[in-house]
């Protein structure tokens, strides 16, 4: 019997080996990481250790600034993301259906999603203040413009043929997109949310780079100043398990909601 490879396309290989490669190569890097440090190759200035990232890390959850901070961006990412999901979720299902309204949206849509977020920070100062309400502003900027045009996708993708069926039945155009156009498009779209919540995170320095008290973007900002580069990268780093662990959240509920979609 000719034994599997690991690299046939679209082919299932066995869960330990998926997750062990994934660890493998983290710890590869974190390996080459201490190395390079350990050797100094590099001034400690610019790249400290990972022992000294991981005891920078320590020392702001003994003194509580790690869960402060973690609160405080969290709660920002969630309203901004929420905020920008429920004003796309319908207006990406109305594009993707109604030509007139894809037509009339779209071309806006374009122009602003291309625009640089940084560059908003005045005018969202000047719209909304220096409180909470304008990060919220700017996560909504960052995230919504993208994600209206991934759930035009997603319902665009399906199938023409399952839409005839229901006018063959005499289904209404509101019935249509109820009971077939939405159940059909549900997977795809959550799988946009799982990405879109991804983006909102990496707009979270951004959001907290004017007149925040804290959070973890703002802690980034403040390190910068003095040079202290071991709270920077454990800020990036924790930033990236927080995204990784929402990343982690979703895919597990998507199979547990859309169990007959896995791939």
């Amino acid at each position: 019997m000719k034994k599997k490879s690991l690299f046939e396309i679209r082919t299932a290989i066995p869960r330990h080996i998926y997750l062990l490669s994934g660890i493998s190569f983290i710890a590869f890097i974190l390996l080459a990481w201490q190395i390079v440090s350990q050797l100094k190759l590099v001034n400690p200035l610019f790249l400290p250790s990972p022992i000294d990232v991981i005891n920078e890390g320590l020392r702001q959850l003994r003194e509580g600034i790690l869960l402060t901070d973690s609160k405080a961006s969290i709660y920002r990412i969630l309203v901004g993301w929420l905020f920008a999901t429920l004003l796309a979720v319908p207006i990406g299902i109305l594009m993707g259906n109604f030509k007139f309204i894809e037509g009339l949206l779209e071309p806006f849509i374009d122009l602003v999603r291309y625009m640089p977020v940084v560059a908003l920070i005045p005018l969202t100062i000047l719209w909304a203040g220096i409180g909470d309400f304008q990060k919220f502003l700017i996560l909504f900027i960052g995230t919504f413009f993208q994600e209206v045009l991934m759930i035009m996708d997603n319902v665009k993708n399906v199938p023409l043929d399952l839409i005839k069926l229901g006018r063959t039945l005499g289904l209404s155009r509101y019935a249509i997109l109820k009971d077939i156009i939405l159940p059909a498009s549900l997977p795809a779209i959550w799988d946009s949310f799982r990405i879109t919540i991804g983006w909102t995170w990496t707009y979270l320095v951004v959001a907290e780079l004017v007149a925040a008290n804290n959070g973890l973007g703002r802690r980034i900002m403040d390190a910068q100043r003095y040079l202290a580069t071991d709270t920077i990268f454990f800020g990036i780093l924790f930033i990236g398990f927080l995204g990784l662990v929402t990343d982690l959240l979703f895919k597990f509920a998507g199979n547990k909601f859309f169990h007959w979609n896995k791939s």
